[in-house]
């Protein structure tokens, strides 16, 4: 499902058969841009043009090493999949608030429907035509909210459970994410005090090693 939709999102912001991208790199790190390049049967600028509009939405991050034997730079890609779920997220909540505004409409309005022309109207633009399509001039039929309402229902239901989806993952990788650096911030006290403690005892031999070289040298002018 997580695929799914991710595949689905980033054919949204770079085009369709760029959801092949996820594929990937997903659950992975530090992908050649030439290897994607191939498996997506691209130019490497065109990969980079799709990984580039990726990148400014943070959705993508990169780090670049030189070919020595060639000269040039490579690009190797991760996903950042929490800020992709954290975009999945809002997207789907938008969608679902638009279907919702969708569905309300359904239940409050009435809609006028021409069987010529196929075309469907609010009951404010019928009356503004006298209730007469303004392309063939055929009388408008009332239309029946019943199938709407419930297709549009159904597709909140899906969007719902999608997002909950979305959700449960989002708090396990931040859940992960809040381990890893509580890990590192440990690690990091850990050896900033054994730092403290080694500079602390080379302090306190200083003293000791000073009194030896001035005895040494009294030692020396008594002779």
């Amino acid at each position: 499902m997580q695929e799914k939709l991710l595949k689905s999102l980033v054919e949204d912001l770079t085009g369709s058969d760029s959801g092949i991208l996820v594929d990937l790199l997903f659950n992975k790190k530090d992908v050649n841009e030439f290897l994607i390049a191939k498996k997506m049967k691209l130019t490497i600028n065109q990969v980079r043009n799709i990984l580039y509009k990726l990148s400014a939405e943070g959705l993508v991050s990169f780090i670049r090493k030189k070919d020595n034997r060639k000269g040039w730079y490579i690009y190797f890609w991760t996903l950042n999949t929490e800020k992709c779920l954290i975009r999945l997220e809002a997207e789907l909540t938008k969608k679902i608030s638009e279907l919702e505004n969708q569905l309300r409409s359904r239940e409050q309005k009435r809609y006028y429907f021409c069987s010529s022309c196929g075309v469907e109207v609010t009951e404010e633009t019928a009356l503004e035509n006298d209730f007469s399509c303004s392309e063939c001039a055929e009388v408008y039929s009332l239309s029946s909210n019943e199938g709407q309402i419930k297709d549009i229902t159904n597709k909140i239901k899906t969007k719902e459970r999608e997002l909950k989806l979305i959700q449960i993952e989002l708090a396990s990788v931040k859940d992960k994410q809040a381990k890893k650096r509580a890990v590192n911030e440990t690690k990091l006290k850990n050896k900033k005090k054994k730092e403290r403690e080694l500079k602390k005892k080379q302090n306190t031999k200083k003293p000791k090693d000073s009194k030896i070289s001035k005895n040494v040298s009294k030692k020396k002018n008594k002779r």
